[in-house]
């Protein structure tokens, strides 16, 4: 347990170059995590000799080692946000009995990683590998309304298009339906992306509180009238707050 508090202050180390631009000097290290610079000089040391950091001597600043990248890349090879998800999305189906499907953030698209459906039910044109549009879905517009309107803007910069001649066609519009979609704390799309099909999808975070994916419901429109929206919401945002917390996460 004594050395408890040297991996701590580690790990912040870890973070704190994680989250920079580019390569920090020690004094701004130790100021920033408010540690003596004698202790951070000798800290940045060890995790030199393992790899986790690296000293540029041209710049006197340090950054992120080799290690670092290859805890990095093991991390995506175990699929760790499909892992999480795809017990609580399969528990979701049985609630719902609708198509239910996991979504992130792919520059200016929805990529869709996770999908389960009932047995015997419509299939849907998304579907794991199918890229759409952000602006046009429920997952898309969920985890665009929790980013600053400065990011929405550069990673909209194309023409906005249209699939069945629905949806926002203009920035404006979009912030509008996203600043909505911020205030109720979930989104939906009415046959935006197919005709006769809605979905709802509610947004989960990471530990800095940005988005990180959704949780979405598609389901047939005369299956469920709009009233019994507000309920289908309510069972994509529990999913979503319980994946957050597996992912250690912070609602914003």
């Amino acid at each position: 347990m004594s050395q408890v508090p040297a991996a701590r202050r580690a790990l912040a180390v870890l973070r704190l170059l994680a989250a920079s631009p580019g390569p920090l000097l020690a004094s701004s290290i130790a100021r920033s995590l408010s540690l003596p610079r004698s202790s951070t000089y000798h800290l940045l040391t060890a995790m030199s000799e393992e790899g986790f950091v690296t000293y540029i001597p041209e710049e006197r600043r340090w950054g992120l080692g080799v290690a670092a990248f290859e805890i990095g890349s093991a991390y995506l090879r175990h699929e760790p946000l499909e892992r999480l998800a795809r017990p609580l999305l399969r528990r979701l189906v049985d609630r719902v009995g609708e198509i239910v499907q996991l979504g992130i953030l792919h520059g200016p698209e929805t990529l869709y990683l996770l999908k389960e459906q009932p047995p015997r039910h419509a299939t849907v044109i998304t579907d794991v590998g199918v890229r759409m549009p952000a602006h046009l879905t429920a997952s898309g517009r969920s985890m665009l309304a929790h980013l600053p309107a400065a990011q929405v803007r550069a990673l909209l910069t194309t023409p906005f298009i249209t699939r069945t001649g629905r949806g926002p066609t203009t920035l404006s519009d979009l912030r509008r339906t996203l600043a909505e979609d911020a205030r109720r704390g979930w989104s939906v799309e009415d046959g935006h992306i197919t005709e006769g099909f809605t979905s709802i999808a509610a947004c989960a975070f990471d530990h800095t509180t940005r988005p990180t994916a959704a949780v979405t419901i598609t389901f047939r429109r005369e299956d469920h009238p709009e009233e019994a929206w507000p309920t289908l919401a309510d069972q994509a945002r529990s999913t979503a707050t319980t994946l957050t917390t597996r992912l250690n996460g912070r609602h914003p």
